[in-house]
């Protein structure tokens, strides 16, 4: 998990610098005022509820009762459009992936915060503290927000028992219900899904010898993109529309497919035969820090809402709508909606299994970096 500055610098700094992306970070708050009565957030979808969807879930409208911080939620699909959110301004937060925060660090688009101006973050799992994709040269770029994985979603009435690899989704086969796997399984829309592949083909394939599914080398990575192509004919759609891929499941014939927890909670709650599960090679999986923009307008309502993210209650809810893991392990036993066995249900024993998303980077050109993940993607998307 843990990048070499060195590499990480080495490999974005000369983009970064063609396309003026580094400016100067602002220094962090030596003390948290009134709030300034406005908050703005790019969000994942389902991480931001004022009890629309579901009057029970709803960590939005105490905290505006209590600050007076109005929150406007503005929701991204990939880490990618997070990215491009917050290069271009006029956000005060974002819950970003570890495949964004390194990005946004380096380019200098969020600030170091001041954890002592945050009370709960006493509360903060150990595992999630100092970790490589939000803390930097011992500066800390944000809290801890959710973490898990990412599960193969798959119909019960196709799968009577769940499958246990993720090559029902990467190679032409016949399901369990006779018919062919083409045209009824899906693939997440952004280059992040080449671990996904990578992460199959280190069990499927070991003579490649891949130790990490985010430091592909040359022949690694052509092994990898060659399973993508021979992927690409088989699928329903790339997906990145959670509401889209839902619809996908219960109009389109569509069977299995990696996603996120959000998106089976939602169809078991609409009594959908959904269930999901993590097959034998293991997951990707996201650790999202809320981190507060260089020139967040907000900067004290942004701090507020650090705070108040981080209580067991709010921690316990999101945990519970979303399907993922709280980054304060007290809600496991304290949290009236995710229930007694909710952290044990949702995976939060699988921390060590679980290959989190980084952005990958050349490290003095060992590795294939993200930039080449992205070009051949979207040619593989588009059936080059």
């Amino acid at each position: 998990m843990f990048v070499h500055k060195t590499a990480l610098l080495s490999a974005i700094t000369p983009l970064l610098l063609a396309s003026g992306v580094f400016v100067q970070a602002a220094e962090p708050l030596k003390a948290v005022g009134a709030g300034e009565g406005q908050l703005d957030i790019v969000a994942w979808p389902g991480y931001i509820e004022r009890g629309e969807s579901d009057k029970a879930y709803d960590w939005v409208t105490g905290f505006e009762k209590e600050t007076g911080c109005k929150v406007n939620v503005k929701t991204a699909a990939t880490s990618d459009e997070m990215v491009s959110l917050m290069a271009k301004g006029g956000y005060d937060l974002v819950t970003a992936s570890g495949d964004a925060s390194l990005r946004l660090i380096v380019g200098k688009r969020v600030q170091p915060i001041n954890t002592a101006l945050i009370p709960n973050w006493k509360n903060l799992d150990p595992r999630l503290k100092d970790a490589p994709w939000y803390v930097v040269n011992k500066q800390t770029y944000g809290t801890p927000y959710q973490w898990g994985p990412n599960v193969l979603m798959y119909n019960t009435n196709v799968f009577k028992t769940a499958p246990d690899s993720w090559g029902v989704l990467f190679n032409a086969q016949n399901l369990p219900d006779g018919k062919p796997n083409k045209g009824r399984v899906q693939a997440y829309d952004g280059p992040i899904y080449i671990a996904d592949a990578a992460l199959y083909l280190k069990s499927a394939k070991p003579e490649l010898g891949i130790q990490n599914p985010y430091e592909l080398t040359e022949a690694q990575y052509k092994a990898v993109l060659d399973l993508l192509r021979a992927h690409q004919p088989l699928i329903h759609r790339y997906w990145h529309d959670t509401t889209v891929q839902m619809s996908d499941f219960k109009n389109e014939g569509v069977v299995a497919s990696g996603a996120w927890p959000y998106q089976v909670n939602g169809l078991i709650n609409e009594k959908q035969p959904i269930a999901s599960t993590i097959p034998k090679e293991g997951a990707t999986g996201w650790a999202d820090t809320t981190m507060m923009h260089t020139d967040a307008k907000h900067p004290n309502c942004a701090y507020k809402w650090m705070d108040w993210s981080l209580q067991p209650k709010v921690q316990g809810d999101v945990a519970a709508w979303f399907g993922s893991l709280p980054a304060v392990p007290a809600v496991c036993k304290e949290s009236e909606l995710l229930g007694a066995e909710g952290c044990k249900t949702n995976g939060f024993d699988n921390f060590d299994k679980i290959a989190f998303w980084k952005t990958p980077q050349a490290e003095g050109g060992k590795f294939v970096p993200y930039s080449r993940w992205t070009q051949d993607y979207i040619a593989i998307m588009g059936g080059r």
